[in-house]
C-alpha cells in the first residue's frame, strides 16, 4: 500500500487538534486527539512526550500571535506595553485554553524565549533582578485575566432597584468595558513600574 502523500500525524496536526478540542470543551485527552486524527493512541507518543508535551504544543500554537519583536522597541515601557497588548490578543482568541496553560509549567522553547527577552529588557532598563519576575508575573496575570474578560458578556452585572449607584455607574461606563478596564490596569501597571525606577523613566501611559 502506498504511503499517503500527507502524513496522518505530525506535531502541527496534534497541536491543532488539541487546541480545537480545548476551544470546544475546555480540555483534551490524548485518546481524543488520536480518535480525531484517525490513529492509534500509541502513535501519538512517537511525536510528543505524553499529555504534558501536547500542552506545550498548544501553548506554542496559541503564543504564535504574541509579537516577540515588540520587546526590541524603545523605550522599555513602550516595548512592554506593545508586548502585553499582543499577548492579550493572542490568548483572547482561545479563552478556554487559558486555565489549562496558566496551571501548567512553561517548557515550550519558543515561549521561554519570549520571557528571556522580557527579562533582558527589564534588566537593561535598570530593574533589580529580584523585581523582574514579580513584574512579569503581575503583567501576565493582568493580561490573561483581561483576555478571559474579553470572552465574558459585556454586561457582567444585573443591577436591581436596590443597587441604583451600580446601575448609574454601568450606564456611565458605556460600551467596551473589557478594553477600558485593560487600558486602565495596564496604565497603572506601567506607572508603578516606572516608579520603581525612581521616576526617571518616561513613556506612554
Amino acid at each position: 500500500m502506498a504511503r499517503p502523500r500527507t502524513p496522518l500525524l505530525d506535531r502541527e496536526r496534534i497541536a491543532a487538534t488539541a487546541l480545537q478540542l480545548v476551544a470546544e470543551q475546555g480540555e483534551f485527552s490524548v485518546p481524543q486527539i488520536a480518535r480525531a486524527l484517525g490513529v492509534q493512541t500509541a502513535s501519538l507518543y512517537h511525536h510528543v512526550d505524553g499529555r504534558a508535551g501536547v500542552v506545550e504544543l498548544v501553548r506554542e500554537l496559541v503564543s504564535e500571535g504574541i509579537a516577540g519583536e515588540a520587546l526590541a522597541l524603545t523605550p522599555w515601557d513602550r516595548a512592554l506595553e506593545e508586548w502585553a497588548r499582543s499577548y492579550r490578543a493572542a490568548f483572547a482568541a482561545y479563552p478556554r485554553a487559558i486555565p489549562l496553560l496558566m496551571t501548567t509549567p512553561v517548557r515550550a522553547p519558543r515561549v521561554l524565549a519570549h520571557y528571556e527577552h522580557a527579562v533582558e529588557l527589564l534588566l537593561a532598563a535598570g530593574f533589580p533582578v529580584e523585581r523582574v519576575m514579580p513584574l512579569l508575573t503581575g503583567l501576565e496575570n493582568l493580561v490573561l485575566g483581561s483576555a478571559l474578560d474579553l470572552a465574558a458578556p459585556e454586561a457582567m452585572w444585573e443591577p436591581t432597584p436596590q443597587t441604583p449607584l451600580l446601575a448609574g455607574a454601568l450606564a456611565a461606563g458605556g460600551p467596551g468595558r473589557a478594553d477600558a478596564a485593560f487600558d486602565l490596569a495596564l496604565a497603572g501597571f506601567l506607572a508603578y513600574a516606572r516608579a520603581l525606577l525612581g521616576g526617571t523613566e518616561t513613556g506612554p501611559a
